[in-house]
């Protein structure tokens, strides 16, 4: 006989009550909690979220003024002129291939969509370039709909916190998505990014220096000693 598909029952009401102290006070901790990217439309953040992979949100901030001066939207930027994009784009790393993505995201916005941002996830993914991380910081930026951004940050702190033992970006979505009303979903998402990025670092946590140590069971991975661990806490995120 077939194998019957098991549908995941609840999480634990003790692992709920957990993740949302540690979400409470990860938002008293940033209070100014929000996307370090600038934008001003949903066109500008579609397209900042893109070509910020592999590279720093301060970067992508910094060439942010230049090309959308150049191509405010997707008409201009899908007919613009492939090195002259490139030159724009060079500061970032990657410009050819960031190039191309923009040039084949526009050119979809232009043809599918009449030059506007779609507000469905399901419409969003099928834009070159657009994956369900990137489809969630617009969602929840632009739009106002609540989304789980799984980033680097976000996957490796739901781990740490012992949130989820998941690894993939999507099952980590739906797990941690569980432990949460909907209408929560966008600030958790900044207030671990915000975390992992000034705290709760890849190779080193100020473990001695953060405010949810001790509902974290991974505490001690990095320096449990106040003063040494506060030398590691950064006040912003990456330069």
């Amino acid at each position: 006989m077939p194998a019957t598909a098991v549908t995941p029952g609840p999480p634990p009401t003790t692992l709920v009550r957990r993740a949302r102290k540690i979400d409470r006070t990860l938002a008293e901790t940033y209070p100014d909690a929000d996307i370090e990217l600038d934008f001003d439309n949903a066109f500008e953040l579609l397209v900042v979220t893109v070509i910020s992979a592999q590279t720093t949100d301060r970067r992508v901030n910094a060439v942010r003024p230049t090309l959308f001066a150049a191509y405010p939207d997707p008409v201009s930027m899908a007919a613009a002129d492939r090195d002259r994009m490139e030159a724009i784009l060079g500061p970032l790393g990657f410009f050819r291939a960031k190039t191309e993505s923009l040039l084949k995201l526009s050119a979809a916005l232009v043809e599918r969509y009449d030059g506007q941002v779609p507000g469905r996830l399901d419409d969003l993914v099928t834009l070159p370039g657009v994956g369900r991380k990137t489809a969630n910081v617009v969602l929840g930026n632009a739009f106002g709909v609540p989304g789980i951004t799984v980033d680097t940050h976000f996957g490796r702190l739901s781990r740490r916190l012992g949130l989820t033992d998941e690894t993939d970006p999507v099952k980590v979505e739906h797990a941690v998505g569980a432990l949460f009303p909907k209408r929560d979903w966008t600030m958790l998402s900044h207030h671990l990014i915000w975390h992992g990025r000034r705290c709760c670092h890849a190779k080193k946590p100020a473990c001695g220096a953060c405010p949810v140590a001790k509902l974290c069971p991974s505490f001690g991975e990095g320096p449990t000693d106040p003063e040494a661990a506060a030398t590691l806490l950064k006040t912003q995120g990456p330069a």
